[in-house]
């Protein structure tokens, strides 16, 4: 069970706003359990779409809150709904993304585990408000406990008339189904987890076309995270001028994190915006911290000097870290930069679906770039080097995950060059972590 990390009273809550679901009962009485749910204010944002708003109404209310996707990229929630309404299309689909490509991260699957209703009511005014008639919540298969409070959860809804062919007495109606779905890290990227749901090798398209305008079977979809949908219904009750009053002017309202620290971790829910100082020491903290990564495998490293940087999709990407999959990990004066660096490309590396060259070449280069510096045998030119190859991977990349995947040794090299020198220059591992080679001069001849 994943640890839910005790945070400051001031923070607000939107995410666990409501209290958890009794798994117990929503596995011996989907329907009692649901009817706990709507006392507590379940499906009230659903009534208020489709009775009061509309599908214009309802977008407008999302775009007025500045809502941003939680899935990594913090693309406007309704820039993303009101293209796919747009589209002149015979169907259109909205797929909600739980898969939690991240393996060290839980925060979608307890997400999913602790409050279902919100992402089965978020999914259906996002069908509501873009005419979509299917939608498919996509889990990772070996996320049974969310696979199956989810299917209870719409099990219960479709009996009391918030999901399935008739939505509260009206003519919409939308077909909601759990799609269990296996594969890699991969999976993150919006249109590869469409051809996983197609039952198609996972390899990512050029965009544009966005999936707004054609995604899944072709048609115009809305993919967004679980936690982007569970957050809507909280907008539509209370309102968009309230979500818009938390966290910062770039980014609205609150986000979950996954912290893990050499004293602890877990999830806590977190207004964006708050201080990457206050986050970490949710976790504990550590007074010798070094280093911490921010975004997953595919995010940056960054210094103890920028703890007070706030945590937002603006200001992580112009220090050269991304929220990412919502990981934060704290790395103390045991940790090598220059291992840590290499461990995370070696595994973007892997991880790669290997349809394009940079891809599929470029991030394992960078990766044998840094096992040379690592064992001490590096080339007069590594660095040079590192740098010109992760500047065209990025270039002339096809999606973020080779983007992305240049950041651990990028970030390194912004915040921790000295360290890389100590490799280089000196042969010598100030955390004593790798082994470098030493070369003397007559062994060099």
């Amino acid at each position: 069970m994943t640890t839910i990390l005790k945070t400051p009273r001031a923070w607000p809550r939107v995410l666990f706003a409501r209290p958890a679901t009794d798994a117990a009962a929503l596995r011996a009485d989907p329907a009692a359990a649901l009817d706990v749910a709507v006392a507590a204010g379940a499906f009230d944002g659903l009534k208020r779409a489709v009775h009061d708003l509309g599908p214009t109404g309802t977008i407008a209310t999302i775009a007025a809150a500045g809502l941003r996707g939680r899935g990594g990229a913090g693309f406007p929630t309704g820039d993303k709904w009101r293209a796919c309404a747009g589209t002149d299309a015979a169907r259109r689909y909205v797929v909600a993304n739980g898969y939690g490509a991240d393996p060290g991260v839980q925060t979608d699957r307890t997400l999913m585990e602790r409050d279902p209703w919100a992402i089965v009511e978020g999914v259906a005014i996002a069908a509501f408000a873009v005419g979509a008639d299917e939608a498919f919540i996509a889990v990772r298969a070996e996320a049974t406990e969310a696979i199956r409070r989810l299917e209870a959860a719409i099990g219960a809804a479709e009996d009391a008339g918030f999901v399935g062919p008739s939505i509260l007495g009206t003519r919409f109606g939308v077909r909601v189904t759990v799609r269990p779905v296996q594969g890699a890290y991969m999976l993150g990227e919006e249109t590869v987890l469409l051809k996983a749901i197609e039952g198609r090798r996972g390899q990512p398209e050029q965009r544009p076309p966005h999936p707004a305008e054609r995604g899944l079977f072709e048609m115009p979809t809305v993919v967004q995270n679980v936690q982007t949908l569970a957050i809507v219904p909280w907008i539509l009750v209370n309102g968009p001028d309230k979500f818009a009053a938390i966290g910062s002017k770039s980014s609205s309202g609150t986000i979950l994190v996954g912290v893990r620290g050499p004293d602890g971790a877990g999830v806590a829910e977190v207004p964006l915006g708050t201080p990457l100082r206050e986050i970490v020491a949710l976790a504990g903290g550590s007074a010798k911290l070094k280093a911490v990564l921010v975004g997953g495998p595919a995010g940056g490293l960054l210094p103890a000097s920028l703890l007070d940087i706030p945590y937002e999709f603006d200001a992580l990407r112009k220090a050269g870290a991304h929220i990412g999959s919502g990981s934060i990990v704290v790395a103390d004066e045991r940790a090598c930069v220059v291992d840590l660096a290499r461990l995370l490309t070696r595994f973007c590396a892997d991880e790669a679906c290997g349809k394009t060259i940079p891809c599929r070449i470029g991030t394992r280069r960078i990766g044998e770039i840094g096992d040379r510096i690592a064992i001490g045998v590096p080339r007069p030119t590594d660095l040079q080097l590192l740098a010109d190859l992760s500047a065209d991977v990025v270039a002339s990349a096809l999606c973020d995950h080779e983007r992305l995947a240049t950041l651990p040794f990028g970030s390194g090299m912004r915040y921790f060059r000295s360290e890389l020198d100590e490799h280089i220059l000196r042969s010598s591992c100030p955390a004593g972590v790798c082994r470098p080679i030493a070369v003397t001069a007559a062994a060099a001849h």
